[in-house]
């Protein structure tokens, strides 16, 4: 990209040239802060510039770097002439550029070490790139190229035909993709009843025009954040500023998520019977949002250790009481932008799944009931808090949590504020929201043996 490397230099090495004793914002201790910046040199910058694009960066001073643009674009702004449009989009991320071959872009990213990655939610398309800090100039010349000046030849995008295919065989293996998948097409009308995965009518079908006209319609710079770990807010910003200032507009809305319930039933010779209900919960980003997730720690959110089990769940000991039989049960909870899913997950021999569901609906009406204790509610709150900080110790959780929160609100919320919203939670709040499930109108998929499931109107 012809006066990228025109640019300062994207990364100056103070972890290396410290001396011991110094402190590390030394180095950095004349830079003055843009309006509104954190504190600390070392806390998350935040900062939206006049065409809407959100830049956000985490200096933490790591030999290694991670840089992402994050695009609202995920597959809830499909429409059904494009479905499955994202999920040929995440595959053609190193298709050919008008800046680079397909070819070029492997080999460059590659010869210093560095990856390219693309990924998306039903919310966002995300590209991603980790180097090492002397080669953000290098690697970030690529990541500006694939997601502002795509080609999609059609021979190339012809070419991906064969990976969706073998995508869409590998979610179908996997029961809990298509659980997830089908219990999400049941329970909304519109947006996010939308998969992830190209469905089985569009293989093939995507076409070179498909992609440039979604890539056209969302990806402008006011639907887009820029984030970076192990870099200068200032120069992020200069890039910002100079390489996605890209059409202007906030593009094609998808339109407010609609919830209706439903029931989703996928026959299979499998011996186990994975479960979802559901009811429609809270919107992320609401206090509602922060009480569901205290409630979904309270009744278990799963193992943390593979393999193991979640002995001190309260749907684990509820369940145990109605079935000899091996079972894994959780607390189901997604939040999106207007709206949000929460319920029971359940998988289960064939035989004891009318069992095990029903006991599990069960534990989660005896806490709409008043059936918690302020220990109880201290001990998912601590759950909740140790799962939040793990995440954000990965490069990875932190950077997709910064480029959320980004686009979501234009701001970061940091853990300290975050953990904060967990304290208010109340057993009232607790209560209230198991409450809202027990008489929300449910959805329910299942996968498996199902002679022993029953239909979403018995339970």
């Amino acid at each position: 990209m012809k006066g990228f490397r025109g640019l300062t230099h994207l990364s100056r090495r103070f972890y290396a040239a410290v001396k011991a004793g110094r402190s590390l914002v030394e180095p950095l201790g004349g830079l003055k802060l843009t309006p509104g910046a954190a504190h600390s040199i070392q806390d998350v910058h935040v900062s939206r510039l006049p065409s809407g694009l959100v830049i956000a960066s985490l200096e933490n001073y790591s030999p290694a770097s991670k840089i992402g643009v994050f695009v609202k674009a995920g597959c809830r702004y499909e429409t059904l002439d494009n479905q499955g449009v994202t999920h040929v989009l995440r595959l053609a991320a190193n298709l050919t550029t008008k800046g680079a071959s397909a070819f070029k872009i492997c080999r460059v990213i590659e010869a210093v070490g560095g990856k390219l990655s693309a990924s998306s939610s039903r919310e966002n398309m995300i590209y991603t790139v980790d180097c090492l800090r002397d080669d953000i100039d290098t690697v970030m010349e690529y990541l500006i190229n694939v997601t502002t000046a795509p080609e999609f030849r059609p021979w190339e995008v012809s070419n991906l035909t064969p990976r969706v295919k073998v995508d869409k065989d590998q979610a179908g293996q996997s029961a809990h993709i298509a659980v997830v998948e089908s219990l999400h097409e049941a329970a909304y009308k519109n947006a996010l009843s939308n998969s992830l995965y190209c469905p089985d009518y569009m293989v093939g079908n995507i076409q070179s025009e498909h992609l440039h006209q979604f890539v056209q319609n969302h990806f402008t710079s006011a639907r887009m954040a820029l984030v970076g770990l192990g870099v200068d807010h200032t120069i992020l910003k200069q890039v910002g500023e100079q390489f996605l200032n890209i059409r202007g507009g906030g593009g094609t809305s998808a339109g407010q998520a609609r919830y209706r319930g439903g029931e989703v039933r996928l026959p299979s010779t499998s011996s186990l019977v994975h479960s979802a209900v559901v009811s429609e919960a809270a919107a992320s980003g609401t206090s509602e949002a922060v009480a569901f997730s205290v409630l979904q720690h309270l009744l278990g959110a799963g193992p943390r250790i593979k393999r193991g089990s979640d002995a001190t769940s309260k749907l684990v000991q509820g369940v145990a009481k109605a079935t000899a039989d091996p079972f894994d049960v959780s607390a189901f909870n997604a939040s999106y932008s207007d709206s949000g899913l929460f319920g029971v997950y359940t998988i289960s021999q064939a035989g004891s799944t009318g069992d095990v569901v029903k006991a599990a609906l069960a534990e989660v009406k005896a806490v709409a009931e008043g059936g918690v204790t302020a220990a109880d509610l201290t001990r998912a709150k601590i759950s909740l808090k140790s799962h939040m900080l793990m995440t954000l110790e990965t490069s990875e959780g932190l950077l997709e949590a910064m480029g959320t929160q980004a686009l979501a609100s234009g701001s970061y919320q940091s853990p300290e504020e975050f953990a904060k919203n967990i304290d208010n939670v109340s057993l009232t709040d607790v209560a209230n929201a198991a409450k809202k499930f027990v008489s929300g109108k449910k959805t329910m998929s299942s996968s498996g043996n199902l002679i022993k499931t029953p239909f979403v109107d018995e339970i």
